[in-house]
């Protein structure tokens, strides 16, 4: 690298050979620096229109300081020099090197103890190893980095350390978020019908509301708009949304009815008595339904027909969901067995022992991985459906009624009137 100092300035040139510039240029670059052309007239001779600036370091700055031509430089002007090379090059970083990472969450990705090299055979093998360590240390750090970046997080609520989340009211939470999520909340004030059963439509927009006593209404939450509202004078046991949110199915206490988002009924299907719990299968269109005798029904709701029933000659069907992976149904029954069900076959693909006694709920995970259930010996088991091993097991204080797996793979238990995640 070829340097060539002036007395007011330090510029550093390309070391590359670079072709004489003509004398028109060079009369022009002299017209701009008549100070430096004086004192320095062989540098003209290397000199680019393109120049290249680099940050310099202290052994290059100690070397211009130490230069020849600066003996002949008063004080003053030799000081006023100084100081412009170093704000003009020297550009000092306020915080040199990578950010910081805690020890503890580069403990938190870490995979395992550290490799000891002290063991290997031979100079080569502890190189390697070494190595391989210095690797697995620069991919924890690199991924405890890179963790503020992860999404799966959010959502969540952090309470002080003498704080339980329990006491925090969803008007608390409404003050702390901000006002994109604030205008999401909403509220509704119902006590004279319930309890409630609520079902989304898929896109998450229209939410079907079924009370006890009656009361059916469906609302567009994100507008807060009122699509329908009746009290259909009997008992309602489940309510699901069809295949859009132009037709609903309410499970009433003899019949099941179809209704469209104005309230007007369209169907009264006699094939579905006595049910329980219904659940939609968006891509067969059908309409699966547990009753009360024992039986389990699938219907088309394209042609209004019923495609299959079985028998499973267990009771009463108070539990039941939807493996949303494969479409089978799962039955919790009182023994404590859990039994899998497809309208092709008359007998239960799987029939699983779960609990020592009743089930409570069950439920399944978007992806048909893992199934949860409660019984009412107040344990909650997680089992791998791939398997069908149960992976973990809680003692739980009260049994939990339901059971809901959220998108981000948390799950919700309902106990009374608590909901842990």
């Amino acid at each position: 690298m070829a340097h060539s100092f002036f007395p007011d300035s330090i510029r550093i040139w390309n070391s590359l050979p670079q072709p004489l510039v003509d004398s028109t240029s060079l009369d022009a670059f002299k017209q701009g620096i008549n100070k430096e052309k004086s004192k320095n007239k062989n540098a003209s001779r290397y000199f680019q229109p393109q120049e290249e600036v680099y940050n310099i370091n202290d052994k290059t700055l100690k070397k211009f300081k130490s230069a020849h031509w600066r003996k002949k430089q008063d004080g003053k002007t030799r000081k006023k020099n100084d100081e412009w090379a170093v704000k003009r090059l020297r550009k000092v970083d306020k915080f040199p090197g990578d950010a910081p990472v805690s020890k503890e969450k580069i403990k938190k990705y870490k995979r395992g103890s550290d490799m000891e090299a002290t063991h290997a055979r031979t100079n080569f093998h502890q190189s390697v190893f070494e190595q391989k360590e210095k690797k697995l240390q620069l991919a924890a750090k690199q991924a405890a980095r890179s963790e503020l970046l992860l999404q799966e997080n959010s959502g969540f609520i952090e309470a002080e350390s003498d704080e339980e989340t329990t006491y925090i009211s969803q008007h608390d939470i409404v003050k702390a978020v901000d006002i994109n999520s604030a205008s999401k909340y909403f509220e509704l004030t119902l006590k004279d019908f319930g309890p409630y059963k609520i079902h989304y439509t898929r896109n998450g927009r229209f939410l079907l509301m079924g009370g006890a006593k009656g009361h059916v209404a469906a609302i567009d939450w994100q507008t807060k708009k009122l699509l329908c509202e009746m009290n259909v004078m009997e008992t309602v046991q489940d309510v699901k949304w069809l295949h859009q949110e132009t037709m609903f199915a309410v499970a009433q206490k003899q019949w099941t009815y179809i209704y469209d988002n104005q309230g007007i009924e369209l169907h009264c299907l006699k094939a579905l008595d006595c049910v329980l719990n219904l659940e939609f299968l968006p891509y067969h269109f059908l309409l699966a339904s547990s009753n009360r005798k024992g039986y389990l029904s699938w219907l088309d709701v394209s042609i209004g027909q019923k495609v299959a029933g079985h028998s499973t000659g267990m009771g009463r069907l108070d539990i039941m969901c939807q493996n949303p992976y494969n479409a089978t149904i799962c039955l919790g029954h009182s023994g404590g067995t859990v039994t899998m069900w497809s309208p092709n076959v008359k007998e239960p693909l799987i029939k699983m022992l779960c609990h020592g006694g009743g089930v409570r709920s069950v439920t399944v995970d978007k992806k048909g991985r893992y199934m949860c259930t409660s019984g009412i010996d107040r344990t909650m088991k997680i089992w791998d459906l791939r398997t069908y091993k149960m992976l973990q097991s809680y003692k739980i204080g009260m049994g939990a009624s339901h059971l809901a797996f959220s998108q981000k793979n948390t799950l919700a238990v309902s106990k009374g009137n608590i909901v842990e995640i």
